[in-house]
């Protein structure tokens, strides 16, 4: 299919490969659909959701608190991923995976808690394994749903006051880089912050003993960073196409790579993140992004400003003239 959509793309009244990484864009997505006329219906972003037990050794400059006061914000409408999404017509859906408040009923709220936040992993395991299956077969679940309703290309954002530490563990353990290289300044940290966390996050590290993906994700991960690993393993099952967003989305990504690299045939890397780790990480993956604009948000903003871009990569290939129904003449 790869080499029948580079034939249909080289045909476009266009100097071969003048759209650049729009079309490897289009051949990606039209090989993940199997079609030379593919489609993109009903995207739809998903938010997970948790607290963390390490930040009460601060590894934050924020308190836990602004993990619920932000999921609020998500749900009356005014973060930046709200913003973003309304403005891409895409629906925005957002999954309590383990914040320690009890949130209102909402319409844009799935409530998916496994317990109110993960244990201090300095001092046990941030999960117990039975925890963090359930964290991954809850975002499975949520996805199978999305799926059933004809949806087709899924991105993924997050919100958790002390996730760039589990990140960062987990791209420690997986990639073997140093800590020097996996930490950052997270939500804010100046540099003393900074060296403070990289000491405690070195602790930790050398705490936990393990190397099998789902041991390494419970030891130091977090329970929406399970939960979206769990839900991009389902989305490659179903064959959509996984918007993935910053430094935290490409840590479940990363988990879920360990499991399956096939996975990676229906990634697209939105954006490269200003936080330290990310460029490690995504050069771990050999990944290329869209954009780099020194976005570290989080929310999965990177993916939904990266969302017209793709569009337009569907749109030329669908709709864009050949030569022969331009009636220009190609090269000789």
């Amino acid at each position: 299919m790869k080499e029948q959509l580079t034939l249909k793309i080289n045909n476009k009244t266009k100097p071969p490969g003048s759209l650049g990484q729009l079309e490897e864009i289009a051949i990606q997505i039209g090989a993940v659909q199997n079609t030379l006329t593919p489609a993109l219906k009903k995207p739809t972003m998903l938010v997970f959701a948790a607290d963390h037990g390490l930040t009460e050794e601060g590894i934050s400059p924020f308190p836990k608190e602004v993990t619920f006061q932000m999921v609020m914000n998500f749900l009356n409408g005014g973060a930046a991923i709200n913003v973003f999404c309304k403005q891409n017509d895409i629906a925005l859906k957002v999954v309590d995976a383990g914040v320690d408040f009890e949130f209102p009923e909402s319409p844009n709220l799935i409530n998916a808690k496994i317990t109110n936040g993960t244990k201090n992993s300095l001092i046990e395991p941030a999960m117990s394994i039975e925890e963090c299956n359930a964290a991954m077969s809850k975002g499975a679940n949520i996805v199978k749903t999305e799926a059933k309703n004809d949806c087709n290309i899924i991105g993924f954002g997050e919100m958790g006051i002390g996730n760039t530490s589990a990140a960062a563990l987990l791209m420690h353990k997986f990639t073997g880089l140093s800590m020097q290289q996996c930490v950052g300044a997270g939500t804010g940290f100046d540099d003393a912050g900074i060296n403070k966390k990289k000491k405690i996050l070195i602790k930790v590290a050398n705490k936990h003993k393990v190397t099998e993906p789902i041991e390494t994700l419970a030891a130091v991960g977090g329970l929406e960073i399970a939960m979206m690993c769990g839900a991009m393993l389902e989305a490659k099952k179903q064959n959509m196409v996984i918007m993935v967003d910053g430094f935290i989305a490409t840590s479940a990504f990363l988990t879920a790579f360990k499991i399956d690299n096939s996975i990676k045939n229906n990634a697209i890397f939105c954006h490269t993140s200003d936080e330290n780790g990310h460029k490690y990480m995504l050069d771990y993956l050999e990944a290329k992004t869209i954009l780099s604009m020194g976005l570290r948000l989080g929310e999965g903003t990177g993916a939904a400003i990266a969302y017209p871009i793709i569009k337009s990569a569907v749109a030329f290939l669908n709709e864009m003239a050949s030569f022969e129904d331009a009636g220009i003449s190609n090269k000789e």
